[in-house]
């Protein structure tokens, strides 16, 4: 049975990108990509919406064949290319991206056919909105938070509703994010 997990990088204010969408306060490094790395190749499918799949869709294909890309960055978009991909939207207008699946809506449904199609992580990767479905109908499993420390003041809040986590794990990272891992508190 699949699991879902939400990873986003966040700042210290609870921002995954500041007023103007940007993210150039992000803090890359070695380890942190390690993480993203291990956390593809031990997932079984991606789940997007729509706007993050097609930011997805227009770089990772080609960065999968692309020479002027560092081996580290073709190995991470090819396995994005081996994984099951879905895309929530309603309108039906998605970029191309061969071996992705549409779906209309998220609902209880849905997430028990994904969760018992796929053994491994069925990972999101921003797509605010299918994060917040999925946390109105307690359908999540994991909220994996790349902790920056940056504050930004103002911007797109990852979480849009109040919401009790439970602890799991903390891995502090050489450019300075910690990595803390959540699961929803039980009531």
């Amino acid at each position: 049975m699949g699991r879902i997990v939400a990873t986003a990088w966040i700042t210290l204010d609870g921002f995954v990108a500041n007023v103007d969408n940007e993210m150039d306060w992000l803090l890359l490094g070695e380890s942190m990509m390690t993480y993203e790395q291990d956390l593809v190749d031990n997932a079984s499918a991606l789940l997007f919406g729509r706007s993050t799949h097609a930011d997805f869709a227009g770089y990772w294909p080609n960065a999968a064949t692309d020479p002027n890309e560092d081996e580290g960055t073709r190995r991470y978009a090819r396995r994005l290319g081996e994984l099951a991909r879905y895309v929530v939207s309603r309108s039906g207008k998605t970029a191309e991206w061969e071996g992705t699946t549409r779906l209309e809506t998220i609902d209880e449904q849905t997430v028990a056919t994904l969760k018992s199609t796929h053994d491994g992580d069925i990972v999101i990767y921003g797509s605010l909105s299918v994060v917040d479905a999925l946390t109105s109908i307690g359908a999540m499993d994991e909220y994996h938070l790349l902790v920056h420390p940056v504050f930004l003041g103002a911007g797109r809040p990852f979480f849009t509703r109040r919401i009790s986590l439970r602890p799991l794990s903390e891995e502090r990272f050489d450019s300075g994010v910690v990595l803390q891992r959540y699961a929803p508190a039980s009531d």
